[in-house]
């Protein structure tokens, strides 16, 4: 949603914020800490992949830690939360020690980590009361993992067939330039609209509900999606997938189509005149997105 007046804000991070990054960090902290010096100085003997068992060790160990001390939705949220913060030091190991072609995948797995858990913080930093374990959008949909599994595919098809093909690190540079760049917007999106942004189109207004116009909305409608948007295209080009660059693109574009004309709709409702005045100043942000217009 988008901000006419601004109101006063609790800025405490909620309880299940703090959990989360508690165990996202020391996760991340521990296998990192236990297993460089010893990938580094050659302790480890690289005998069926013995090298990436001292990780999973400890991360299993952690999450033992995980079981035995907490239960219902606090054990969801932490063991979420040390998942991604196991993939985080997983993908720097890789990007320290893996073959130069397999570099640019720990880079891809680094920013698919983080912006799942930088989403569930984000939602408890500014809008605690709609948080739950969905909120880490692991589960966003089928098509979403489909198109994950798709990209990982042609990128093992390519290394192994086209090794040569993944060396233009000057491209897949910019696909971090776009990923970074997305992953600010959106929080910044998020941020900015507080209490009136949810993972979920609203169909019902709420008493908290405002429109959001300042900061970054009033350069783009849809920021959050804007930024979304450029992520999930630079991914794809940060692992040098031509065929999935041209579909991510597409379907990305296809779908915040249709998620911008229904979410404007509800928009119109919620806030009649003052959302259409809104809308005929400032754009959607997305690339041939008008939204659903009245005129």
């Amino acid at each position: 949603m988008n901000g006419g007046q601004r109101t006063s804000v609790d800025t405490k991070l909620c309880h299940e914020g703090r959990l989360s990054l508690y165990c996202y960090l020391i996760t991340g902290l521990v296998v990192l800490l236990a297993t460089v010096p010893q990938m580094y100085y050659g302790t480890i003997p690289d005998v069926w992949g013995a090298t990436m068992w001292g990780p999973i060790l400890y991360y299993a160990l952690i999450n033992m830690v995980i079981r035995y001390l907490l239960r219902d939705n606090d054990y969801q949220i932490a063991l979420r939360s040390s998942f991604l913060g196991f993939i985080e030091a997983i993908s720097i190991l890789v990007i320290i020690f893996a073959p130069s072609v397999l570099k640019q995948f720990g880079v891809y797995i680094f920013f698919m980590a983080f912006f799942h858990y930088s989403e569930f913080l984000a939602i408890a930093w500014c809008n605690p009361s709609s948080l739950s374990v969905d909120s880490f959008i692991l589960n966003h949909s089928i098509h979403y993992a489909l198109a994950a599994v798709a990209s990982w595919i042609e990128f093992g098809l390519e290394v192994w067939l086209l090794p040569s093909f993944k060396d233009f690190y000057y491209i897949w540079l910019t696909g971090v330039v776009l990923c970074i760049v997305g992953e600010i917007m959106r929080k910044v999106a998020m941020i900015t609209a507080r209490n009136s942004f949810t993972h979920l189109v609203q169909y019902e207004k709420a008493d908290h509900h405002k429109l959001i116009t300042h900061g970054i909305y009033a350069y783009m409608r849809h920021p959050s999606y804007v930024g979304w948007f450029w992520w999930s295209v630079g991914t794809q080009i940060i692992l040098l997938n031509p065929l999935c660059i041209l579909i991510y693109t597409i379907v990305s574009w296809k779908f915040f189509h249709d998620r911008i004309f229904m979410e404007e709709i509800t928009l119109l409702t919620f806030f009649r005149s003052d959302y259409h005045k809104y809308q005929q100043r400032v754009p959607t942000g997305l690339p041939c997105i008008k939204g659903y217009l009245l005129d």
